[in-house]
């Protein structure tokens, strides 16, 4: 069995949210002749995707062709639109979520998925976290690395967790607003150096604020691998040994000691840092993630994990068990 708990997926047709709301920065779908589309924002050229963004028969094939059998689905994450009144961001949220759900309810046996909420309004977020698990029947919802700015540790944000850990709801964090960003724009540095940044942000941020320590029970996975966080927890570590003044004064316990306390997905491209991964989290908190359908994800899902050297009980808790575990599916879900 395998369970991807990291991809993507769009409506086949978003809305004209500017004309509906007044203002920009919403993104736009435009088809094309060639079955692909066009991502746009403000007019301007973002990404060509293509139909299997948006096509459920599309994506089956490639799950059958690359042997995934479960997809969790997200959307993508510059549609999460912090940005905008938290209202209309609740609007779009409910679009995305309805679509995820009927692609869901479509085939139950081969997607799951977790909605989009408007984490910029705690109220809003509530609300439309609720729907998600109590009317949508969704697993969860995936939220941003940072809310305008704001780090996780912010306790605008803990009511929300609560109520995630209250509803049993599987939370997928994802680097996006990548801190930095408009001074690395070469290269395809946002996406090589931030994101990896972003995402130690986001763990260091629920360690210190004391998240992981006032919620035990909530069920979080970050993506990419934890980014940057495991390959630098040393030196996490030291300072917060070095200056407790700076680092411990919402939470005193050792960041280290939360290695294994969370989920990261497998997507690091390199088969030294899986085992280096392993080594440090252990081999019950790495679900499978490729990223599918992007070019920086894994060209044939799960095929790191599957063509290596590790034990076949490994290989079993990488590829589907710790994913079931964080979804809090049981064993038999594929019976």
């Amino acid at each position: 069995m395998v369970v991807d708990i990291h991809t993507h997926i769009l409506p086949k047709n978003i809305p004209d949210l500017e004309k509906k709301f007044g203002y920009g920065g919403w993104i736009s779908l435009d088809h094309n002749p060639d079955g692909t589309a066009n991502m746009n924002k403000n007019g301007k050229h973002f990404r060509v995707v293509e139909c299997n963004c948006w096509d459920a028969g599309a994506r089956l094939e490639d799950c059958q062709d690359s042997g995934v059998d479960l997809q969790v689905l997200s959307t993508i994450p510059v549609m999460f639109s912090y940005w905008a009144d938290s209202k209309h961001t609740h609007t779009l949220s409910r679009i995305l979520n309805d679509d995820i759900a009927h692609t869901v309810n479509e085939n139950p046996k081969k997607f799951v998925g977790l909605g989009t909420i408007p984490m910029q309004d705690e109220k809003l977020a509530i609300s439309e976290l609720e729907r998600c698990i109590n009317e949508l029947g969704l697993s969860g919802v995936q939220i941003g690395s940072n809310i305008n700015g704001k780090n996780l540790s912010s306790p605008n944000f803990f009511p929300i967790f609560e109520a995630a850990s209250d509803l049993g709801a599987s939370i997928f964090v994802h680097p996006w607003d990548i801190m930095g960003k408009d001074q690395m724009e070469k290269y395809w540095l946002p996406w090589l150096v931030g994101m990896p940044a972003e995402t130690s942000r986001a763990i260091c941020s629920m360690i210190f604020g004391g998240v992981f320590e006032r919620l035990p029970n909530l069920r979080v996975a970050f993506a990419h691998g934890g980014g940057a966080f495991p390959a630098t927890i040393g030196r996490i570590q030291h300072g917060f040994d070095s200056r407790p003044d700076l680092c411990a004064i919402d939470n005193n316990i050792d960041p280290i000691d939360y290695l294994g306390k969370f989920w990261i997905d497998s997507l690091v491209h390199d088969i030294d840092m899986l085992c280096f991964l392993i080594n440090k989290v252990g081999d019950r908190k790495i679900a499978m993630g490729s990223d599918y359908p992007f070019p920086l994800g894994e060209t044939k899902p799960g095929s790191l994990i599957k063509n290596s050297n590790l034990t076949k009980e490994t290989k079993e808790n990488l590829l589907y068990k710790n994913a079931l575990d964080w979804l809090a599916l049981k064993n038999d879900f594929f019976e």
